[in-house]
């Protein structure tokens, strides 16, 4: 049986000297601008040179061995990226990320799982999504610091 997830939360985005402006919080949500901040994440970018939030610009990560191709559906420099993501045989979906005038980000997972063994882990990560997201602020603010 396969399992549908949306979640959705925010990501307070705050440096040392308190929130940044919405232009500065964008970036650390761009596939290129998480690289400073995601410990592993290392997108691959089959066009070099490619503008990371062009709609339709592809890229791949590699997370516990797994490979998701990402495809960037829209963007409004500085307030809103989505992104369409597959990781074969385990789960499909979109992401999107909506950032605020006080500088959080709304984020959003709307993912399907491909298998059975898939839906236990995707209902796991919805389960553990609060965290997450904290996880992602506590990121962020050290790379701030």
């Amino acid at each position: 049986m396969t399992t549908r997830r949306r979640v959705s939360g925010r990501v307070r985005v705050a440096a040392p000297r308190g929130a940044l402006p919405p232009d500065e919080s964008f970036t650390l949500f761009t596939p290129r601008g998480e690289e400073r901040w995601v410990h592993g994440w290392h997108p691959r970018f089959p066009v070099d040179g490619a503008d990371d939030t062009e709609p339709g610009t592809i890229f791949e990560t590699v997370h516990d061995g797994e490979t998701t191709t990402w495809v960037v559906l829209a963007c409004e420099p500085d307030r809103h990226i989505s992104y369409a993501r597959v990781t074969p045989g385990r789960r499909a979906g979109t992401v999107s990320v909506d950032i605020g005038d006080d500088g959080t980000a709304a984020v959003t997972y709307d993912l399907t799982a491909l298998t059975g063994e898939a839906a236990r882990d995707l209902d796991a990560f919805a389960t553990a999504y609060p965290g997450y997201l904290r996880s992602w602020e506590e990121a962020i603010a050290a790379h701030l610091s």
